[in-house]
This record gives structure tokens, C-alpha cells and sequence, in this order.
């Protein structure tokens, strides 16, 4: 390979994890729109930067050219995800690259959104701009894993977190569980509710616990207004949600599972009738566009999640402390056989104080 060759490959390397930073920027506010960002650079110098901030505005590549301005006739744009092609709310993205004269597209990551799909690159291609696909795919699916499997399947990325001791016990058999793990870790959940469109729990965990599983602090962010709240599920298949729940303080972001209740409908509570967990999520992504969902809730309804194989990542804390056989078990599977556990693949740890922080992925061994 030659050094010009090299040389480019860095060069390219440099600005597309530039729009990566720049579309992380939109993490908490997005929703249900996809996190995207855009350099325009010209000569070797960055001209032109923008990420997509919030529904209804305007799209990454839209700032980055109002920046650029003429500086973009010529140039090369580096994306996060193809541009859209298609009109919303917004003019198509490609359209807009095409009429300000770029020479060169660079793209992250294909966007499979059935509006999309090929379709912006297409746009680009025949308006005789250079495209490249694939630069940093894998970080830049990280930005919208949700977003991009719904697009690709009908159901959301489901992240399941739970809280431990070391030996395996989420509270005392009296179900006092204040706490198990530091308020760091605790603060660490508050950005994975953040990234989600909704967090779905049971109702025995409402009761225990009269949580509100919204997001209350945030690092990095001094006003919560700007952050996107994810709605809460309550799984309640008997009615027993009580209208005096914390939950229920902000009823028009509640949404329960559970046999119809007039008293709900009247306070905004957005209600589902009884359905399975596989068609719940499904109902969820298509039609409430919800393509990234938190499971937060007791043994019973985690252990039905990874049993029946929904659980794309598992979000586990645990705390170097010891409950004890008499303590609440984290999971209640019963399993005889070795050939029915679960298995995982760790993909990252992290310390947060005292606590661990372990991101698992589900997978099957082949033997």
C-alpha cells in the first residue's frame, strides 16, 4: 500500500470519528429519529460541522452545509448514516448534498429504513458524486443500534438491567434493597434510561419499589428539559396499578399492558391489551416507533425476557457484597440440564467505584 494511499486512509479515518462525536451529541434528545453527525471538509480543513439534534429539525448534513456555505462546492461530506432520500419533515438529505456540489461522500453506516435503503447513495451516485460505504461501520452502528434493527426486523434492541450482589441477589428475602450498589453505579443507569425510548417493568416492582424510572440527573447535562424522557411500561396483567403511584405523576408518559381501566384512559395513560412479549415489542417499534427499550423489573419478568430470547444486551452491576441463600435471587429460571443455560459474551467492564459494570451479549456456543 502507498504512503498516499495510507496517508488517505487516516485522513478519512479522522474526520468520520469527528462525525462520530458529533452525532453522540444528539444521544439524549433524538428519539425517535437516529443520531447522526457530518463533517464537510475542503483541502484538508473541516469547513463544515453538524449533528441532528431533536426531531422535526433539521438533519446533520443540513447544518454542516448552512456552515459551509459555498465552501461545500467541491468538497467531501463525511456521514454517520446515508443520507435520507425521501420527504418528511425535513427535505431529503441527498438532494441537498447534490445541490451544493460535493465531489465526495463518505458514509458510515447504510440505512435500512425502507424510505432510505440505498436510495440516498443512489441519488448521490447518479448526480456523479463519489461514495464510499462502510467507514467505521461498526462504531457507527453503535449510535442507533436500535433504530437500525427495528428498521431491519420490526423489533427493538432490548437492554436488560439488573443489579446484584456477588453472590447473585437483587434484595433481602423482606425486599429491602436500598442499596446493593454505589450511587455511582446508580448514576450510570440514569444514561442508559436516557438512550431509551422506553423502560418496561412489572408490577410488582411498582409496588415493592413505587419507582419512577425517569431520568433525574444526567453528567454532562445541566438542563433535563432538553433530554428526551423514555416513557414507562407497566406490565399489570391483573389492573392492580394503583392511581396514586409515584409512575403516574406524568400519566401522559405511562403505558400499561394490562386488562383495560377507564380510570387510566382518563388520566392520558396510554393503555395495551394482554399480549405477549414477542408482540408487545413488536407493537412497540412499528407502531409507536420505540426502537430502544430498558428492562428494569424483578426476577420473574427479567427471567421471561432472556428465556424467550429477547434480550439483545444485559446491563449487569454488581456489588462486592455478599446477601446470602435467605436474599431474592436476580433470575428464577429453573433449569435441569446443562444444555439449557444461557450463555454470554462479555463486551465490556467497567469500574465504577467499588462496583463492576459488565455489558453481556446473548449467544449460542456451537458444538
Amino acid at each position: 500500500m502507498s504512503k498516499f494511499s495510507q496517508d488517505s486512509i487516516q485522513h478519512d479515518h479522522r474526520w468520520m470519528q469527528r462525525a462520530i462525536e458529533l452525532a453522540r451529541l444528539g444521544c439524549y434528545s433524538t428519539k425517535p429519529n437516529p443520531n447522526v453527525g457530518c463533517v464537510i471538509v475542503k483541502d484538508g480543513q473541516s469547513v463544515g460541522e453538524g449533528f441532528h439534534p431533536q426531531a422535526g429539525q433539521p438533519h446533520a448534513e443540513v447544518f454542516a452545509l448552512r456552515q459551509a456555505g459555498k465552501l461545500a462546492q467541491g468538497a467531501t461530506a463525511y456521514v454517520t448514516l446515508e443520507p435520507c432520500a425521501h420527504y418528511g419533515r425535513t427535505p431529503p438529505c441527498a438532494k441537498g448534498l447534490v445541490e451544493a456540489g460535493l465531489a465526495k461522500v463518505i458514509v458510515a453506516c447504510s440505512d435500512p429504513n425502507p424510505l432510505v435503503a440505498g436510495k440516498g447513495v443512489q441519488i448521490l451516485k447518479e448526480a456523479g458524486i463519489y461514495v464510499e460505504v462502510g467507514l467505521c461501520e461498526t462504531e457507527a452502528r453503535q449510535l442507533n443500534l436500535g433504530f437500525l434493527k427495528a428498521m431491519s426486523t420490526g423489533m427493538p434492541y432490548v437492554r436488560l438491567k439488573v443489579a446484584s450482589s456477588l453472590d447473585g441477589r437483587t434484595a433481602m428475602a423482606s425486599g429491602e434493597s436500598k442499596w446493593i450498589t454505589s450511587a455511582l453505579a446508580r448514576q450510570d443507569v440514569q444514561h442508559w434510561r436516557a438512550i431509551s425510548s422506553v423502560v418496561i417493568t412489572g408490577i410488582e416492582t411498582v409496588l415493592a419499589d413505587d419507582c419512577q424510572l425517569n431520568v433525574r440527573q444526567l453528567d454532562g447535562v445541566a438542563d433535563l428539559s432538553t433530554v428526551v424522557q423514555p416513557k414507562r411500561l407497566v406490565l399489570d396483567r391483573q389492573g392492580r396499578l394503583p392511581l396514586h403511584a409515584k409512575i403516574l405523576q406524568q400519566p401522559e408518559t405511562v403505558m400499561v399492558m394490562g386488562p383495560f381501566r377507564q380510570e387510566l384512559a382518563d388520566l392520558g395513560v396510554l393503555q395495551f391489551s394482554i399480549q405477549s412479549l414477542t408482540d408487545l415489542l413488536h407493537t412497540l417499534a412499528t407502531q409507536h416507533q420505540i426502537y430502544d427499550v430498558m428492562v428494569e423489573a424483578g426476577a420473574t419478568l427479567s427471567t421471561a425476557f432472556l428465556q424467550q430470547h429477547l434480550v439483545d444486551e444485559m446491563i449487569s452491576y454488581v456489588a462486592p457484597t455478599f446477601l446470602g441463600q435467605t436474599a431474592r435471587a436476580m433470575f428464577n429460571a429453573d433449569f435441569t440440564r446443562m444444555a439449557e443455560q444461557l450463555r454470554f459474551k462479555l463486551i465490556d467492564v467497567t469500574l465504577l467505584g467499588n462496583d463492576v459494570r459488565l455489558r453481556l451479549i446473548p449467544f449460542q456456543e456451537t458444538i
